[in-house]
């Protein structure tokens, strides 16, 4: 399966500015195999150490970080003489050995040529972040889960994936009912690399929905393992209460809805852990869409799950519900599109966006982003309904110079007028969800 992560590894590789490199993400989202295959290409050896299966090397690694004998020690566990100009040393699940994460300052300082990757989970990662964590001399890339186009690729319908690049809209309305079959298979599958990776050899959506939740309990596991157990009840009532709270049409999370005699200062710790483990994202109210939107950013918020096939799996839709859109699937269809939406986002991106929101009248612009001189508003649809009337008192209200609206409709733009105004017209950009890709790029038009 290619991941678009690679060619950020390559130009790490081929960088004369070279640091350590942490690989970062959630559990499970595909770190170790990313670095293992990407050593197969573009390496001669691979010199991969796992630090959770390895107490000779974590011993090793806490006595000093002295370089010339932690690479004798890796060359001795190795087996062959690792030689910077074609070696790739791998440092995987680094979060068990913190002295590992700590010499990656002193390879950074004192042993630059050579080419250093390291995996770890978010949360491992932050468990470490103290004195001892190698600021300002690692470099990061941080693996989300499998956007839709990586899907498409990994699917063998690579085609409809460079049509999307293409911006050929003409025959991406040709093949638009595909597409948007595929698009439902993906909100059941989601990107998790070994739900997709299940899904493309044996097409079998029950099999999917059993690595889900075992994903899922695994995931419940390590609320026991690295936190407090008072704090993994709180953590796992917040877990629990994301997929309720995403199926209201108000989704802003409610602390109140947690539990009852619980108020958000009790919850705020098991919150942070969650957002650190990179197992949700929160989306925050603006008060105001202007430059910069995080200086009119309030404490409300919206709570998403990293992927939506966990989401859907969490949330017991079976895939006949999704695929046939069958009558209970009507009141959660927009959360999964939302949560669709804002994964893209992250995954292609690299940023959160926010929302606006305003009590009187009830007006809710579901996203705004910013890109380069402009704040976009984003309304999503989950169907081709392309009523959007808060879209459209915002652009009354605020003037933007452009706005998306993302549905399973097919790609249309136009210039708005409100006859009743003075002010300048509007672009509208109508994209359809499957092409969310090309969100940035068809804005800088």
């Amino acid at each position: 399966m290619e991941r678009f992560a690679m060619n950020k590894l390559l130009a790490w590789k081929n960088s004369p500015h070279r640091k350590p490199l942490l690989l970062l993400g959630a559990r499970q989202v595909g770190k170790t195999w990313l670095l293992n295959e990407f050593g197969k290409r573009y390496f001669k050896k691979i010199a991969n150490i796992r630090f959770d299966r390895n107490p000779v090397m974590r011993e090793t690694f806490s006595r000093d970080y002295d370089i010339a004998r932690l690479l004798s020690a890796l060359q001795l566990e190795t087996g062959f003489k690792i030689t910077p100009e074609d070696t790739l040393i791998i440092f995987d699940e680094i979060q068990a050995c913190p002295a590992a994460l700590t010499s990656l300052k002193y390879f950074c300082e004192d042993a630059p040529e050579y080419a250093i990757a390291a995996a770890g989970s978010l949360l491992g990662i932050a468990d470490h972040q103290g004195s001892g964590f190698p600021v300002g001399k690692v470099n990061r890339i941080y693996l989300y889960p499998m956007t839709f186009t990586e899907f498409l690729n990994a699917a063998g319908h690579d085609q409809f994936a460079e049509l999307i690049a293409a911006d050929d809209w003409d025959m991406l309305a040709t093949f638009h009912a595909k597409l948007s079959d595929l698009l439902k298979y993906y909100y059941f599958i989601g990107g998790m690399p070994e739900a997709v990776a299940s899904f493309i050899e044996f097409h079998d959506f029950q099999q999917v929905r059993q690595i889900q939740n075992q994903l899922l309990s695994d995931y419940s596991d390590d609320f026991e393992k690295h936190a407090s157990k008072s704090t993994a009840a709180k953590i796992r009532m917040i877990w629990d209460s994301v997929p309720n709270q995403l199926a209201k049409e108000n989704k802003k999370f409610m602390y109140s809805e947690v539990k009852e005699s619980l108020r958000s200062r009790d919850l705020e710790d098991a919150m942070q852990w969650l957002l650190a483990a990179g197992m949700i994202y929160h989306v925050h109210n603006v008060s105001k869409p202007a430059f910069p939107l995080n200086a009119y950013r309030e404490n409300a918020f919206k709570a998403f799950f990293l992927d939506i096939g966990l989401l859907a799996a969490k949330s017991n839709l079976n895939a006949r519900t999704i695929l046939e859109g069958n009558a209970v699937f009507q009141e959660f269809k927009g959360a999964l599109a939302e949560q669709y939406v804002l994964q893209q986002i992250v995954a292609e991106f690299g940023s959160l966006p926010y929302y606006w929101s305003k009590k009187s009248p009830t007006q809710e612009v579901d996203f705004i982003i910013e890109q380069e001189e402009n704040i976009i508003p984003l309304e999503v649809k989950a169907e081709k309904n392309l009523q959007a009337k808060s879209l459209k008192y915002y652009c009354r209200k605020y003037c933007p110079a452009k706005a998306v609206r993302l549905s399973m409709g097919n790609y249309f733009r136009q210039t708005i007028t409100d006859p009743g105004s003075d002010q300048d017209g509007y672009i509208l950009i109508d994209l359809p969800l499957f092409s969310v890709s090309r969100l940035f790029s068809e804005c800088n038009k």
